[in-house]
């Protein structure tokens, strides 16, 4: 068995680092892999975000306000089956709060949406943003609610 301190390096694994500009003889002076002359052989004047030539992604970005707009943001719904209610006892009343305390819903997001799959055996009062019609008829025809907060 190994341990930390019979631990050695594989011959091979490391490769020993290239010193660059110590002179002609190590095979990389005089420009040290720089080229001659122009932009990149010259020290401090690569400017930070220089594109170039190109617009410069700090100048193409607006100022102010970079978000999108709220008109047009997709409304995202936490997911609820109708089978997942089968957990409440008749005649409870099922909200947001009551999902996420249950940990049915890990997050509310921009409501809750119950949606029709599986099949529901309580009367119950479900309280959502959103309903499917296959939802709202199960819980109906039990003889519960299906209210839209």
């Amino acid at each position: 068995m190994s341990s930390l301190s019979t631990l050695t390096v594989t011959e091979g694994s490391k490769a020993k680092r290239f010193i660059k500009g110590r002179g002609r003889g190590t095979g990389n002076g005089k420009t040290a892999g720089k080229g001659q002359k122009g932009q990149g052989a010259h020290n401090h004047t690569k400017k930070g975000g220089f594109e170039g030539g190109q617009t410069p992604l700090y100048r193409r970005l607006p100022k102010f306000g970079f978000r999108k707009s709220h008109k047009n943001r997709k409304v995202v719904y936490a997911i609820v089956n109708v089978d997942k209610l089968n957990c409440f006892k008749d005649g409870d009343t099922v909200d947001a709060t009551v999902l996420l305390e249950k940990g049915i819903v890990k997050k509310e997001l921009d409501g809750i949406k119950i949606l029709g799959k599986g099949t529901l055996e309580r009367k119950l009062t479900v309280v959502a943003a959103a309903f499917s019609a296959s939802a709202k008829k199960a819980i109906e025809d039990l003889g519960g609610k299906a209210e839209v907060k």
